[in-house]
């Protein structure tokens, strides 16, 4: 039996490090074999739904561990506004936006190598927004986000929206 057919136990990052997260921290699982099997490869903890004030930070920490950062993928949604592009050290980050969910960002190094971090609301407990950080970066985590945020208590399953309280509407879990 050779090296690489033992399975390995999941790697944590350090409790210390989940213990001192707090707003405006990245946590990053970056793994330095071909595949990445986990779901997420980290997560991040905005500060505010102003992503000029905050993807710089993000950004910066990413391109000491991955290089240069060429595009970012969020929801419209999710963020106060959107520009189209962001200059950050001095390079032209572009930013895309998708109808996705504001449970991640996706970073793009390069051309073609992705990054998916999950993104925990700004608005978190300290409390839920470790346990949500300290889930994704685990390697063996297959957990979406969303289901993530759920399941730490960081975001609801779904909200009822109030217009459709006084129409008579009915919600169900997959109109999310």
């Amino acid at each position: 039996m050779s090296e690489s057919d033992i399975p390995r136990a999941p790697r944590l990052l350090p409790d210390a490090i989940h213990r001192a997260a707090e707003p405006g921290t990245v946590l990053l699982r970056l793994e330095t074999t071909r595949s990445r099997e986990g779901n997420l490869d980290g997560a991040w903890w905005p500060r505010s739904r102003d992503i000029g004030a905050e993807l710089p930070d993000l950004v910066h920490a990413l391109t000491v561990h991955l290089g240069s950062i060429t595009r970012v993928g969020l929801d419209a949604t999710a963020w106060d506004e959107l520009p189209p592009r962001l200059v950050i050290d001095d390079q032209v980050v572009r930013i895309d936006s998708f109808p996705v969910g504001d449970d991640t960002v996706l970073i793009t190094r390069g051309d073609q190598d992705h990054f998916s971090l999950l993104v925990v609301p700004p608005d978190a407990t300290v409390e839920a927004a470790r346990a949500a950080m300290a889930r994704a970066v685990r390697a063996d985590n297959v957990t979406d986000a969303a289901q993530i945020l759920i399941d730490t208590g960081t975001r609801q399953a779904y909200t009822v929206p109030v217009e459709g309280l006084r129409s008579g509407g009915e919600r169900h879990d997959s109109e999310e």
